[in-house]
């Protein structure tokens, strides 16, 4: 059979993937709008042989994995169009919701600026690969370096490598090793190894141990379960020094973290009470907290926990009452909020429909949400608006660089109420 032949094709638009688009509807992987480009490959399955005439957009990818691994897709374009992409994708959500606001840049990070990372381990021959996935493929990709990570992690490859070899243990595992950079050192939650036939053995655990010694992490656990500690996995979170439950979950680059709390402390000035909704360990509670009283709810009894451990350590901050919620099952409701005069939520991708419902119903005048989903918060932005919100302002934190997700801060306030 005749191998598929190439042909020459326009790049139109950039598709939300982060893969151009031809006026076909095909997507092209690796290009930009406006360059004339050589394909091969069906309608589903495009591959960018050669890039005719480039956009002046176009600058020199500095990752050496960049076109293979799948970790970055946008490394390729320079940064202004592409932030501008990232806006221009936010105002297309909000308008097929009838919404429209101002929206501008809030933060954009810096390379080797992610605290966190998640990497796929698989055996290669008689060794041992680590890295992310390549682009549409199950295949990993090794990595010897990673422009976006933080140093230390990417000092630390070698070690993870040696680490993840007796998670191995049985055919069918796939350990996936999710690093956080803490302020202790390394924290590594590991998922995906094969539990039946009695999980792992005694004897891999006693070498992922030692292999956790010599790289010299914080903590070792697998799925919750603690197989190595050297000491305790610790974060600082505004005034408050957290102990980081397993699999706990951080904002992933610390400067975007602060950048979207100075937005909450903004709305929050002068309120005699707020509530944070979603609040994990408190990403925000602590700095919240030193402006009024606070409400901290959370579906993970892990991270309330925490937050309550860290409470007690924190100096001069204001109550802090943190309860354990599933706010999707158990919103909390308008009578909730009687004292409370601004809410910071911020809900996984699904959003947080009925906790906005409730939102809806009370008299609270300034809510903060934050979303790593435009569509949910469209969603839920348009429950706020139909009950007399407006929104002000859509902030766009740009931490997961180079990739086309966009995390967001939107500002809604109401008077009258």
């Amino acid at each position: 059979m005749d191998a598929c032949p190439s042909e020459c094709v326009t790049v139109h638009a950039l598709g939300a993937q982060g893969d151009g688009v031809t006026a076909a509807g095909d997507f092209v992987p690796l290009s930009l709008p406006g360059e004339r480009v050589r394909i091969v490959g069906t309608a589903e399955h495009r591959t960018l042989i050669e890039v005719i005439d480039p956009s002046a957009d176009r600058v020199s990818a500095p990752c050496p994995h960049f076109g293979v691994c799948g970790g970055c897709a946008l490394q390729h374009w320079a940064a202004e169009p592409y932030l501008d992409w990232k806006c221009d994708r936010i105002r297309q959500v909000l308008a097929r919701e009838k919404i429209e606001t101002k929206i501008s840049v809030l933060f954009a990070a810096a390379p080797g600026s992610r605290r966190r990372i998640a990497l796929h381990a698989r055996r290669q021959g008689r060794g041992v690969v680590l890295g992310f996935k390549a682009r549409r493929s199950w295949t990993v990709v090794g990595l010897d370096t990673c422009v976006i990570a933080d140093p230390g992690l990417v000092n630390a490859l070698s070690a993870l490598r040696s680490l993840a070899t007796p998670f191995l243990e049985h055919p069918k595992s796939a350990p996936i090793l999710h690093i956080t950079t803490t302020d202790t050192g390394l924290d590594v939650e590991i998922t995906g190894v094969e539990r039946k036939g009695g999980g792992l053995s005694a004897d891999a655990r006693a070498r992922a141990a030692g292999a956790a010694a010599a790289a010299d992490v914080a903590r070792v656990t697998l799925d919750g379960e603690v197989i190595f500690q050297a000491r305790a996995s610790q974060i600082t979170l505004g005034p408050a020094t957290i102990k980081l439950p397993p699999g706990a979950f951080l904002q992933a680059v610390p400067a975007a973290e602060l950048a979207m709390a100075d937005v909450m402390a903004q709305a929050a000035k002068g309120a005699r009470g707020i509530a944070d909704l979603y609040c994990g360990v408190g990403t925000f509670t602590f700095r919240l907290a030193a402006i009024a009283p606070v409400i901290a709810a959370d579906a993970s009894a892990s991270a309330i926990q925490a937050l309550r451990s860290a409470t007690g350590r924190a100096p001069r901050l204001k109550a802090i009452h943190a309860q354990v919620r599933n706010l999707d099952r158990r919103p909390m409701v308008a009578s909730d909020f009687a004292r409370t005069d601004v809410v910071v939520f911020d809900p996984p991708r699904a959003g947080a429909a009925a906790q906005s419902a409730e939102l809806a119903r009370s008299s609270v005048p300034c809510v903060v949400a934050v979303s790593c989903n435009p569509a949910t918060f469209a969603r839920d932005a348009r429950i706020l608006i139909d009950s007399g919100f407006r929104l002000e302002h859509v902030h766009v934190v740009d931490q997961f660089l180079w990739s086309s997700h966009i995390e967001l801060v939107g500002v809604f306030s109401r008077s009258g109420r």
